[in-house]
């Protein structure tokens, strides 16, 4: 079988504004009828790369293709994508269905068919019969379909969204996590989804790309993003995750001894990261990962053991963890309390014993060595 042709290829993009570089030479493509999310923090370029394949600005150099066609110098309204913006743009003296048909009516529509398709598509996010309603009487939620719904009855090739949860409340963005999530699956529509929120990203997208200073440091999906980072940026940027630097001590090829800055003796595994004795590194475990025991174990089996003792317990449901402080290092770590089902026994100053495994720690060369 022949591989489809993806939606949306952009080839070494780039975007500077006198000597600064907002997007520096990235390249990806993103298939049919996929939900591909770029994320970063604040001033990382994603805004910037997400405006110029609407066409609202012109690459400095590189190549753009939506469906195979090159849309270097094709304006906005001549290209097939519509764009969802954070604050949503709707017109607060137009009806829903005036503001569902209003590119239709730009296109000069017929004003029966805007009719049906109004009608249909609002029945597809939906929220049937509310065409005479107005914007003031909907929800956040219902807003955030109607701006769906209007991009949508333009029938676009891409669809791209400007961070459109940052304005709502916590619950309601939970909710439209899963909501935004079933409307593309529902249109089959290729979604590019621009967001600083790590939880966003991971729940809704089939493809992550993860910036970092107008670049790409790593493109995958949800799961190798967040378990397999290739970068200490992504691994600290994508999920929760104790962070510190230590020096190698011993390597084999398949195993690391490390010393830390704390005074502390780990082991994990070499995995692909190339080092030599007296290197320094930085080190990434989940809290997930550490196990946290109440009673010394038999026996180590080879994972990483210490004493230590609790310094405070913060209850957020799922999200519980704990902080352990060494008791001969005074190395601290997040442990997450969601699998010890002890939560109510656990006390601020109780001794308890931390447990982890090699291979599920990453170790990334210290950046000044690099």
């Amino acid at each position: 079988m022949t591989r489809a042709q993806p939606d949306l290829v952009c080839n070494a993009i780039t975007k500077h504004f006198d000597d600064f570089r907002a997007v520096d030479e990235v390249s990806f493509e993103v298939p049919q009828g996929s939900f591909f999310s770029i994320l970063g923090p604040s001033g990382c370029g994603k805004t910037t790369l997400l405006r110029m394949i609407a066409g609202f600005q012109h690459p400095s150099s590189g190549e753009l293709l939506i469906k195979g066609k090159s849309m270097n110098g094709v304006p906005p309204n001549r290209r097939p994508v519509s764009m969802v913006f954070q604050h949503l743009a709707l017109f607060p003296t137009m009806n829903i269905g005036d503001n569902v048909g209003f590119g239709l009516r730009q296109r000069g529509v017929a004003r029966h068919e805007i009719t049906r398709r109004v009608g249909e598509v609002l029945e597809r996010v939906g929220l049937p019969g509310i065409s005479k309603r107005r914007i003031d009487q909907l929800s956040g939620g219902q807003k955030q379909r109607v701006a769906i719904a209007r991009c949508m009855v333009l029938e676009p090739d891409v669809l791209l969204l400007d961070e459109p949860l940052g304005a709502l409340d916590l619950k309601l963005r939970e909710h439209m996590k899963v909501e935004l999530k079933s409307l593309q699956a529902e249109f089959n529509t290729t979604f590019v989804y621009i967001t600083h929120d790590q939880s966003e990203a991971l729940v809704m997208s089939d493809n992550i790309a993860v910036m970092n200073k107008g670049c790409f440091e790593q493109i995958g999906a949800p799961q190798d993003i967040y378990h397999n980072p290739v970068t200490p940026f992504v691994a600290g940027f994508v999920g929760e995750a104790n962070k510190f630097t230590a020096t190698v001590a011993m390597t084999n090829g398949q195993a690391v001894k490390l010393a830390t800055d704390q005074g502390h003796e780990i082991y994990i595994d070499a995995g692909s990261s190339d080092v030599t004795n007296g290197s320094r590194v930085e080190v990434f475990l989940r809290p997930e990962a550490i196990e946290l025991l109440q009673e010394a174990p038999a026996t180590n089996n080879g994972a990483n053991v210490s004493t230590g003792v609790i310094t405070s317990v913060l209850f957020n449901g799922a999200n519980s963890v704990a902080t352990i402080q060494d008791a001969s290092t005074g190395m601290v770590v997040t442990v997450a309390l969601s699998q010890t089902g002890a939560l109510s026994e656990l006390t601020k100053g109780q001794t308890v014993f931390t447990r982890w495994q090699p291979n599920m720690a990453r170790m990334y060369p210290l950046e000044d060595q690099r």
